[in-house]
C-alpha cells in the first residue's frame, strides 16, 4: 500500500491487554498525539477504565473480552479480534505487550503491517518450560510481524539473545511533560504547592517526614517485596521516613500482610502525578522491565528516583546520575542503603530532580516518541519517513529473517504469550 506523504493519515488498530499500569498509559499517550496529528485510530480492549479515558479522547473503542494470560478462551479471543480486524480495515495494526501481541498475530498473521510493542518479553515473566515455549512463540510470530518496536536497546539485545530474528526498531517511551511537572520548585520544604498536596494525600504524616513512593502495579514483575524487605533497614537510619505503594495488583494481600506500619498503600490512582510530587524519593524496584514508565513521569516532576539495573533502567537516566540512582536488582540492603543516603541528603535530592526534568524534556517527551512510532508506520506503508518528524531517541534496524521450522512451535502448545 502506498500513501502520499501529504494525505498520510491511516486508519491504525491499537490493540491492548493489559489495560493497567504501564502499558495503558502508553497506549493512551500514544492514542491522544496520534489523534492530535489527525490519525485515525480505534483501539480494541477490554471494557474498563483505559476504554473510557480513550473514549474521552475521542478514539473509537472496540470492546474486547480477553484475559490478560492467555487459556482456554484463546481461541474465541482470537476470532473476536480478527471480526474487529475485519470491521474495522485498517492500515496498519499495532499490538502491545505479549497477549495482544499473540492474538493479533495470530488474527492477521502478516495480512497487514503489524507492529508488535513487547514492553518487556513475556519469557522473563516465566521459567523453564514455559519460558521455552515463549521463547519459541516469539521466534515464530516473528515472521508475521513488520516491526518490533522496543522501548530500549536493552530489550532489543534480550530478543535477540532469545533467538528473535525480526526488524527491530527502538523507541524509547515519552512521558507528557504539561502532565508530569514539578508543582512550584523541586522541594516540598520549599514548595507551597507540593506541600499542599503533600497534607491531601498524606493525612497523618508528620510535615517534615521522608516520604518514599513506589508507583506500580502490585506484582513480582515490579519488586515491592524487595523493597518492603528493604524498609525496616531504612527506617534504622531514617527512623521518620514513610513509604507509600500506589497501584493495585494480584500481590496486595501478600504486600499488605508484609509491610509495617510505616508503609501506606494508596491502592489505584487515576493520575500519578500528584504522588511523585509528594514524594523525596521514587523509588521502583522492578524485576525486569523494557523500560519503566514510572522513573520517567517522577524526573519529570523533578523528582529524585532509585531504580533497578535492569532492562531499559540506565537508558532511561542522565549518564551523571547512574551511580546515585541504580541499584542492583533483589539486593534489598543495597536498596536500602541506597534509599537512606538519599533520603539523608536533601541538597543532592533537589539537584538529582533537576537534572532528571532536563533530561525527560531533552530526550523523553511523548511526542517525539508518537513521532518515531508514525515515522515506522509511514516505512511499513511505503511512504517513507515523515519530513521534519524530529526522532525521540537513535533507532537502529535490521532486516527480517525468517525463523526456520525447526524453531517454530504451534501456539496451541504455548500456555503463555
Amino acid at each position: 500500500m502506498h500513501l502520499s506523504p501529504r494525505a498520510f493519515r491511516p486508519r491504525v488498530l491499537q490493540i491492548t491487554q493489559p489495560v493497567d499500569g504501564g502499558v495503558a498509559r502508553v497506549v493512551a499517550d500514544l492514542t491522544r498525539a496520534q489523534l492530535a496529528a489527525d490519525l485515525a485510530v480505534t483501539v480494541a480492549c477490554p471494557d474498563g477504565f483505559l476504554a473510557g479515558t480513550l473514549r474521552s479522547l475521542g478514539a473509537e473503542v472496540r470492546p474486547w473480552p480477553a484475559g490478560r494470560a492467555p487459556g482456554p478462551a484463546l481461541a474465541s479471543e482470537v476470532a473476536r479480534l480478527a471480526r474487529i480486524v475485519t470491521d474495522v480495515r485498517p492500515d496498519v495494526v499495532h499490538a502491545h505487550s505479549a497477549k495482544a501481541g499473540l492474538a493479533a498475530r495470530l488474527a492477521v498473521r502478516g495480512r497487514i503491517p503489524t507492529v508488535f510493542q513487547p514492553h518487556a518479553w513475556s519469557f522473563e515473566a516465566v521459567n523453564g518450560v514455559m519460558a521455552a515455549l515463549a521463547r519459541g512463540w516469539e521466534r515464530r510470530a516473528a515472521r508475521w510481524t513488520g516491526r518490533v518496536v522496543c522501548v530500549s536497546q536493552a530489550e532489543r539485545r534480550r530478543g535477540e539473545r532469545a533467538g528473535i530474528r525480526a526488524r527491530w526498531s527502538v523507541i524509547p517511551n515519552g512521558v507528557a511533560p504539561d502532565r508530569f511537572r514539578p508543582a512550584a520548585g523541586t522541594d516540598h520544604r520549599t514548595d507551597p504547592g507540593s506541600d499542599a498536596v503533600r497534607s491531601r494525600l498524606l493525612a497523618g504524616v508528620a510535615p517534615g517526614a521522608p516520604v518514599v513512593v513506589c508507583v506500580g502495579r502490585l506484582c513480582r514483575q515490579k519488586g515491592q517485596d524487595v523493597l518492603l524487605a528493604a524498609w525496616e533497614r531504612v527506617r534504622g537510619q531514617v527512623p521518620e521516613a514513610r513509604l507509600v505503594l500506589v497501584g493495585d495488583g494480584p500481590d496486595r494481600a501478600r504486600l499488605r500482610s508484609l509491610a509495617p506500619e510505616s508503609v501506606l498503600f494508596a491502592g489505584p490512582v487515576a493520575e500519578a502525578a500528584p504522588w511523585y510530587r509528594a514524594a523525596d524519593l521514587v523509588v521502583l524496584p522492578s524485576r525486569w522491565e523494557g523500560m519503566a514508565l514510572a522513573p520517567l513521569e517522577a524526573m519529570a516532576c523533578g523528582r529524585p528516583v532509585l531504580v533497578t539495573d535492569v532492562d531499559g533502567a540506565r537508558e532511561a537516566l542522565p549518564p551523571t546520575l547512574a551511580a546515585r540512582c541504580l541499584v542492583p536488582p533483589e539486593d534489598p540492603a543495597a536498596l536500602a542503603d541506597h534509599a537512606a543516603a538519599l533520603l539523608l541528603d536533601p541538597p543532592a535530592r533537589e539537584a538529582m530532580g533537576r537534572q532528571g526534568r532536563a533530561h525527560v524534556l531533552a530526550t523523553h517527551d511523548v511526542r517525539h516518541t508518537a513521532a518515531a512510532v508514525t515515522a515506522v508506520y509511514r516505512e511499513l506503508l511505503g511512504v517513507g519517513p515523515a519530513a521534519g518528524v524530529p526522532s525521540a531517541r537513535p533507532t537502529e534496524t535490521t532486516e527480517a529473517i525468517d525463523t526456520t521450522e525447526a524453531e517454530a512451535i504451534e501456539y496451541r502448545e504455548s500456555s503463555h504469550p
